[in-house]
């Protein structure tokens, strides 16, 4: 357990095991912790890094908006003084959006890259099939900013989880209370990510030159748009390897952590052709 300047941030970070390097990026409203239950598993196979991203948790909330891109610029800084480059890179959620960013920018920062599920909504803008799932996430999106800013942090992490990432009644019946507790610190965080104008973003015509080996995965019982844009992502990334954690959701390495160890480690221990 330790902090670090990176990038200009103090971060809160670990390390655990030994072997290839592993760095493991949390989605929003989260932090380190995410990765608990699969850690020790990982652990036996790769030297793993986990981390509270700027403004999560244990890590420094800089007064000024920030942005995936500062994100992914804070991964850099990590990677290299912790003397990791290249890592294998392993997302949940929109830690995808920042690693995908910055695969197009530092690819020579990665070993592989493992995204499940990074919500990059943008890609589904000109697919008329998404045209209402689309509209709904973003009416959910503003309703969950508004009550950010109005200063009921539970109402509105609530309503992310029960209508956006996980399904009704789960953060009654699925989130125990110190999942609950790090949704509600960290949702200023999450209101300044909604006001960065590209979150759900990306500049595609990166993706198709990438040489990075890249790692896409959904959860069967996620909701749906979540697939969509997996399924998207993986026509624009020439040569990517597509992977589906049956009966999990959005968090398999929380709700299904041996089997998110299995998969994850046959994976990442594959040779690249």
């Amino acid at each position: 357990m330790a902090e670090i300047e990176a990038n200009g941030v103090r971060l809160y970070y670990e390390l655990h095991g030994g072997g290839e390097p592993l760095a493991l990026v949390h989605g929003s409203w989260a932090d380190a912790t995410n990765w608990l239950l699969a850690l020790l598993g990982l652990a036996d196979s790769f030297r793993v890094l986990i981390y509270d991203r700027r403004g999560h948790s244990r890590s420094e909330r800089p007064d000024t908006a920030g942005s995936f891109d500062e994100d992914g610029d804070d991964l850099t800084a990590l990677l290299e003084e912790l003397d990791m480059v290249p890592a294998h890179v392993v997302t949940n959620s929109s830690g995808g959006n920042i690693a995908l960013r910055l695969a197009t920018r530092r690819p020579d920062l990665y070993r592989s890259l493992s995204c499940h599920e990074p919500p990059l909504w943008g890609v589904l803008e000109d697919d008329p099939a998404s045209e209402e799932l689309l509209a709904r996430e973003s009416r959910l999106m503003d309703s969950v900013g508004g009550l950010i800013a109005d200063g009921d942090h539970e109402g509105a992490a609530k309503l992310f989880v029960d209508q956006i990432a996980f399904g009704p009644g789960a953060w009654e019946n699925e989130l125990p209370p110190e999942a609950r507790r790090m949704f509600i610190n960290n949702a200023p965080t999450f209101l300044d990510e909604l006001q960065s104008p590209d979150q759900f973003e990306i500049d595609v015509k990166p993706l198709f030159r990438l040489e990075t080996p890249i790692r896409l995965t959904n959860g069967s019982e996620s909701p749906p748009i979540f697939e969509r844009a997996v399924d998207r992502l993986e026509d624009l990334i020439p040569g990517a390897i597509r992977e589906t954690f049956e009966g999990a959701g959005h968090v398999p390495q929380v709700t299904a952590p041996q089997r998110y160890v299995e998969l994850t480690t046959r994976a990442l221990q594959q040779p690249v052709a």
